[in-house]
């Protein structure tokens, strides 16, 4: 009876020490948990905080020097049009056809010395010569005479073009004027300048020649411009850096020693 009583005894006592056991265990894995929630939600916070802090590269790239401080991409500032899609090559057919037939009349014009009224003249000369031939011919032949449109100009688009061109015209002309009148400095030495360099370039060509020349920078400095445009944005970067200091020297020593004129005195007064 007493044997029975100590195996009783040991069994009870096994059977607390399990439960004592399983009770540990689920205290042990809760904790455990509960530290990786905790870890857990330390890491979000950290990724959020870290999400929030703009990254050195977003800031860098926002803080890139672009040529004329343009915000654009290239196409863009061309338009984003059909127009942009010329210069910049996007159709490489249509860009040489273009490229190619202005060649061709740079060629016809100014190598072989056609004037522009003759050529004018005798094309629709042709022009009229086979209309009229043809629509008295068809009443032999029995066959339709030629359709010609009848071509009316818009009164409206008519109007708004003039308009822009006087609007243009007007802002054009109040800048020559505010240039002529000394205020700004910096726009009469630009525009000294330009009408030096065109002066030495018409000395070299015609106008033609001139045009013709612009026609093709405007195919050929966009699209390469586009293509390297890290690079060339550095080194300009760098270049404005140096005419600034530059044009500060010559502030200092030039520009600061000549007397201001009365319409400058007037402003500030």
């Amino acid at each position: 009876m007493a044997e029975y009583g100590d195996e009783i005894e040991q069994k009870g006592e096994s059977f607390m020490d399990k439960i004592t056991e399983k009770i540990q265990r689920d205290d042990s894995s809760s904790s455990d948990s509960d530290t990786e929630k905790k870890k857990k939600k330390h890491d979000d916070e950290l990724k959020k905080k870290h999400h929030d802090v703009p990254s050195p590269t977003s800031s860098m790239k926002s803080k890139i020097y672009r040529l004329f401080g343009r915000e654009k991409p290239v196409h863009k500032v061309f338009g984003g049009g059909k127009p942009a899609d010329v210069f910049l090559w996007r159709n490489k057919k249509i860009s040489a056809s273009v490229l190619g037939g202005a060649t061709a009349v740079w060629v016809f014009f100014e190598l072989l010395e056609y004037h522009l009224l003759t050529l004018v003249c005798h094309f629709l000369i042709l022009a009229f010569a086979v209309l009229f031939l043809w629509s008295n011919a068809s009443k032999f032949i029995n066959k339709s005479p030629p359709r010609i449109p009848e071509v009316r100009i818009p009164e409206d688009k008519f109007l708004q073009i003039a308009a822009g061109l006087r609007n243009e015209l007007n802002q054009g002309l109040d800048t020559l004027r505010n240039i002529a009148s000394g205020r700004d400095l910096k726009k009469f030495l630009g525009v000294v300048a330009g009408l030096w360099v065109l002066s030495i370039v018409g000395s070299w060509c015609n106008f033609l020649t001139l045009f013709y020349i612009i026609f093709v920078l405007l195919h050929t400095i966009p699209v390469v411009y586009e293509k390297y445009e890290d690079q060339v944005d550095a080194f300009a970067e760098k270049a404005m850096i140096e005419i600034k200091k530059q044009y500060k020297v010559f502030d200092a020593k030039v520009v600061s020693r000549i007397p201001r004129g009365p319409l400058k005195d007037k402003k500030r007064a």
